[in-house]
């Protein structure tokens, strides 16, 4: 069986203790859990539009990331979940900025509700 370690950093949001991890390292990638746009310092969700959120949401995943021994340039796949699908444009704007020339395969979805009523949530799976 494939050893797993998990990754903890105290620049992103901390998970919830018990039930997951901010992400698992195993044969030779990253696994990290979906990022909500919260402030890592004072886990409260940031103020702002979805292009905000998407930003603080692709923050926390670099710094999770970053804490791996990865970085975003090494992302091969990404899920994004809206809230609603009007924001999907707004999102991309943000979005394309991020993930090296190459981007990562990604599918992005509306999902009736997200944690904390946030519009928008990340995950992504790397390489390290």
């Amino acid at each position: 069986m494939a050893e797993k370690t998990a990754v903890l950093t105290d620049k992103a949001p901390q998970p919830l203790a018990g039930i997951y991890s901010q992400a698992i390292k195993a044969n030779g990638f990253v696994f990290v859990s979906g990022a909500v746009p919260m402030d890592a310092q004072t886990m409260k969700i940031v103020d702002g539009d979805i292009q905000a959120h998407t930003h603080q949401c692709i923050k926390n995943l670099a710094a999770i990331l970053e804490a791996s021994g990865s970085d975003i340039n090494k992302v091969v796949k990404v899920n994004v979940f809206l809230s609603n699908m009007d924001d999907f444009a707004a999102m991309n704007q943000v979005y394309s900025e991020y993930w090296g020339q190459v981007k990562p395969c990604r599918t992005c979805v509306a999902v009736k509700t997200l944690p904390l009523n946030v519009d928008v949530e990340i995950e992504c799976t790397a390489t390290y």
